[in-house]
């Protein structure tokens, strides 16, 4: 699918160098980065599930820990 990204030299100046840190074209950049970052997205909600699932099941653990 084709798109036109509109930006400002600030963020063009951002994605030429991280495509020439890369090796790829400003297009596979700007790919990769929204790659990388939906996949940050998930981590950090996978982590947030697993705390709170933990921090449910061994909370009075917890709270003798917390109270040492």
């Amino acid at each position: 699918m084709a798109m036109t990204v509109r930006m400002t030299a600030e963020q063009d100046a951002m994605v030429t160098a991280l495509a020439k840190r890369w090796g790829v074209s400003k297009n596979e950049a700007i790919l990769r980065a929204v790659e990388e970052s939906a996949s940050a997205d998930r981590t950090d909600a996978a982590f947030t599930d697993a705390y709170e699932h933990v921090s449910s099941k061994y909370r009075d653990a917890l709270d003798r820990l917390g109270s040492v």
